[in-house]
């Protein structure tokens, strides 16, 4: 989505050197910060009680840069970039897909998946985008705004529009797709797969996450992504920062994610550098 998406004197001196011009990441006398724009209110991601994976994630790069975090309480949306970021109100923007145009991405710190959620004790469920029984179902697709997911619009494309009922999993709604699932109201939704992860494991064992395949909808309509943070257009000496910090801290990085219940792809050497597809929305 809809992406939406944690030593010492002479170290110091460093960074104070690094990031004099036009930054706040280090200031002579001062403790060093990072400033986070973040959502208040979008479990499993971020929230003002700094319960989310990326509130973690925001401390752990942190600690390891020796600064406080700060963040700027804020729901992306229409001109988020113009008037967040690039005024300098915060300084990275996690949870962004690897490749933004609209920002200079660090490499990703994990990919994802959208997935088939159905009750675990369901028959016949269907195996892929391509199978026939989508014709006769009720499918939860998450919606922003007024668009729908990749899965929605791959739907679409097979002139499945009738069955798709649109959520909005967002703010107090973030869990209503899977309680619909589980309460029968839908026959099944395609969620994407941190989401799903993170609230699926309320239901215990009653509800069935399955990676949507294929992972692309020919001709170029992705359901994975890799995930990065952002940080303003040529603002370099910042993301390479954030880059050394996620590499020295991966292995912690992949424990919490697993601790939150995210389906975790393989990066892949190919993504190292953040190559990967930019998205409409995961969140």
């Amino acid at each position: 989505m809809f992406f939406r998406f944690h030593r010492a004197a002479s170290f110091c001196a460093s960074v104070i050197f690094l990031f004099a011009a036009g930054s706040s990441f280090c200031k002579p006398a001062q403790q060093k910060t990072l400033t986070f724009c973040a959502d208040p209110n979008n479990l499993p991601y971020s929230n003002s009680k700094e319960q989310g994976f990326e509130n973690k994630l925001a401390q752990i790069v942190a600690s390891d840069l020796q600064a406080r975090v700060v963040y700027r309480w804020q729901r992306m949306g229409r001109g988020f970039v113009r008037e967040y970021l690039n005024k300098a109100v915060c300084d990275v923007v996690p949870g962004i897909p690897a490749r933004s145009g609209q920002m200079l991405t660090t490499a990703p710190y994990y990919r994802s998946t959208y997935v088939f959620v159905y009750l675990a004790n369901a028959k016949d469920m269907p195996a892929s985008l391509n199978d026939p029984k989508l014709h006769r179902m009720k499918i939860g697709i998450q919606a922003v705004g007024e668009e729908l997911t990749p899965p929605g619009d791959a739907l679409a494309r097979r002139g499945m529009q009738d069955a798709i009922v649109p959520y909005y999993t967002t703010g107090d709604n973030e869990e209503a797709i899977l309680q619909a699932v589980a309460t029968r109201k839908i026959n099944m939704a395609i969620v994407w797969g941190p989401t799903a992860g993170y609230f699926a494991r309320h239901y215990q064992l009653a509800l069935c996450l399955v990676p949507v395949t294929p992972e692309m909808d020919p001709p170029g309509l992705p359901f994975t992504f890799a995930i990065s943070m952002g940080v303003r257009k040529g603002n370099v000496v910042l993301r390479d920062a954030l880059n050394a910090a996620l590499t020295r801290n991966a292995v912690e990085i992949r424990s919490l994610l697993a601790t939150y219940g995210i389906p975790q792809l393989a990066l892949g050497p190919e993504m190292s550098s953040g190559e990967t597809l930019s998205k409409k929305s995961t969140q």
